[in-house]
């Protein structure tokens, strides 16, 4: 295949990362980027790069720049409401082993950044614009786009357009959100314009009861800034609180805040600091920390990728560079042939996803809903931590060859630049 026309929808990492390895595997091939945004989305939580991720880095040859770029967070700290320390939890200093702090923390805004830069010229990039409605035939994809209601026909439609991806709804014939696993977890990120950790490198923890979390993490600007979450857990017997929650999420960010200043005034630590620091605020979002577990990822010439079919919180920007080089690599090894090609990918991906998205109540453990919860995961984290046995782990794993676990992936032999 000479000549590959792709329209990718969503300019994320996910779109960037597979533009980059398919501009490899075919130099000459047509790709359009549509974004639904006015520009590029440059913002965003801290995100890490674990597993396959890792490798794939550096052999785009983006490793340096994205250290050069980390949040230098040397670790988490869990505290009390007297902000005293009850566990923490340090970088292992490792990329193949690591711990809740990657070697790779870095702010999604920056490695958004870094991954278009390389590919940013050499495609067409459509803004304020999404797709409407898409048919397939033996030939390709006829795209219909929802503003200019323009059709156009490519050979290949990728759907990297995130958590409640309209590519998905579309495939699956189904409601966006029906595939979404929330859990119960809420969240809100945001920039405070202060530097509550006083020059700090480690991230601090501290849950009040009711499932309410506040989480502080650096931020190297030396303005003075630090990185904010508001991490709300609800179980499943409180269908009210969970419904609330969900109303404030759709109904927008003026909403959801509101619902914060109800929720977190009486919740100790620095919960009246973090509460001002939102108001003042200038990139608050908020959204489900969900999963995605489609039964699918791809159909025809249509196929998801990162968060749109996979999306996994705490592993899904990894996720998303390792899908975009995966698919890139099986289109590689299948030319001429979209259905082989995407169906490998999926044999690839969707089971390494679903293995990488972990038990379900894991935020359940770590965000108690009564003091006396809290008290006990304090003590078992300060008992692990006390006795080094979290760093005793990470030298075994690194002794007999164990890691993160990396991804099947096939043998690309890629063109030479």
């Amino acid at each position: 295949m000479s000549k590959f026309n792709v329209l990718i929808c969503g300019s994320g990492i996910a779109g960037s990362v597979f533009a980059f390895w398919l501009l490899r595997a075919y130099p000459d091939a047509d790709i359009t980027i549509v974004e639904r945004d006015p520009t590029l989305r440059l913002t965003g939580a801290s995100v890490d790069i674990r597993s396959s991720g890792v490798d794939i880095i550096k052999w785009m040859g983006v490793e340096e720049e994205i250290r050069k770029q980390t949040t230098n967070e040397s670790g988490v700290q869990f505290v009390d409401e007297n902000g005293k320390a009850v566990a923490t939890l340090e970088a292992t200093g490792r990329s193949d082993v690591q711990s809740f702090t990657s070697e790779y923390e870095i702010f999604r805004g920056a490695l958004a950044k870094i991954f278009i830069k390389p590919v940013v010229d050499r495609v067409t990039t459509i803004f304020d614009e999404s797709v409407d409605h898409f048919t397939q035939h033996d030939c390709g994809v006829d795209v219909t786009f929802t503003k200019s209601k323009e059709t156009k026909t490519y050979d290949l439609l990728v759907g990297a357009d995130g958590l409640r991806s309209k590519i998905r709804g579309r495939m699956l014939d189904t409601k966006p959100e029906e595939h979404i696993y929330g859990g119960g977890v809420h969240a809100a990120y945001f920039t405070i314009k202060k530097d509550l950790l006083q020059g700090g490198t480690l991230g601090k923890w501290y849950n009040a009861p009711g499932g309410r979390g506040i989480f502080l993490r650096p931020d190297p600007d030396p303005a003075g800034c630090t990185r904010a979450n508001f991490i709300n857990v609800s179980t499943d017997a409180e269908i009210e609180k969970r419904q609330r929650f969900d109303t404030a999420l759709r109904e927008g960010n003026q909403s959801y805040m509101d619902l914060m200043e109800k929720t977190f005034p009486d919740a100790g630590w620095l919960a009246s600091e973090v509460l001002q620091g939102m108001r003042e605020s200038d990139d608050f979002y908020c959204s489900l920390f969900a999963q995605i577990r489609s039964p699918k990822i791809q159909d025809g010439r249509v196929v998801l990728l990162g968060d749109s079919g996979y999306a996994t919180p705490g592993f899904g920007t990894s996720l998303a560079i390792i899908g975009g080089y995966v698919l890139a690599g099986e289109l590689l090894n299948h030319p001429g042939d979209i259905n082989a090609a995407v169906k490998r990918y999926e044999e690839i991906m969707l089971p390494f996803a679903r293995s990488s998205q972990g038990a379900e109540g894991a935020m359940q453990y770590m965000n108690p809903q009564t003091w006396w919860g809290i008290r006990i995961r304090n003590a078992i984290l300060g008992a692990v931590t006390g006795l080094r046995l979290d760093r005793l782990a990470t030298t075994v794993m690194s002794v007999v060859g164990g890691g993160d676990k990396k991804a099947p992936m096939g043998d690309y032999q890629w063109p030479e630049q």
